[in-house]
């Protein structure tokens, strides 16, 4: 499993990923969607070069142009509901693609223990298909893990792209484990070294959802 992590290259993606940290920033819900769509544009448009390319004739209205276009076909899949703004960017840029959806939630015990819990899944087939699998934070990797499982119901990928905005070193590691022996490649825009007790991402961000789309109860 190949890992690629944005922000040790100097980009405009470091601003981005900069704001949606940023407690000053954080307050304007608006802003924090758009930054993480614009992450997912630029982070689709890197992926994309690891896609396979075939020559395609097209007719100008001075004669044939040949153009090497992605041949593959291709699933976005994302975590409800935190991956919502990263799936529209990605999207935006695989504007062909099918998409699937999981949703995801942590359920906490009397101790504060969870458990992550999947109640919905819609996806086409995913048979011999190349997905990105889209998740703004990954944590402890548990999440990646149950979503990836519960989309092999549908089909096993040719390739998977995990693609993430801020990681822990952790769930890093677990994800790298978990798919050893997978075609697989992880795309990160950060990598922080800390867990809480809670299993947040320190520094992080919070809770990307929340963030995005309000506080739930």
């Amino acid at each position: 499993m190949q890992t690629k992590i944005f922000n040790q290259e100097q980009s405009i993606f470091n601003r981005f990923i900069a704001e949606i940290r940023d407690t000053s920033i954080q307050n304007d819900p608006m802003r924090f969607r758009r930054n993480i769509e614009r992450m997912g544009e630029i982070m689709a448009y890197e992926v994309s070069k690891d896609l396979i390319y075939t020559d395609k004739s097209v007719t100008t209205p001075l004669g044939i142009a040949i153009e090497k276009v992605p041949s593959e076909e291709v699933v976005i899949a994302s975590i409800l509901r935190a991956g919502l703004p990263l799936h529209q960017g990605v999207l935006n840029y695989f504007d062909r693609s099918e998409n699937a959806f999981v949703s995801a939630y942590r359920k906490y015990n009397e101790k504060g223990d969870f458990d992550i819990h999947i109640e919905y899944i819609s996806s086409p087939s995913l048979d011999g298909k190349t997905v990105l699998l889209c998740d703004p934070m990954l944590a402890t990797g548990t999440s990646i893990e149950l979503a990836y499982k519960a989309l092999l119901h549908r089909g096993k990928p040719k390739h998977v792209h995990i693609v993430s905005l801020i990681a822990s070193q952790a769930g890093v590691q677990y994800v790298e484990n978990m798919f050893k022996d997978e075609p697989a490649t992880l795309w990160l825009g950060a990598v922080d070294e800390e867990l809480n007790a809670k299993s947040y991402i320190v520094p992080g961000l919070g809770d990307a959802g929340d963030l995005a789309y309000g506080s739930k109860i």
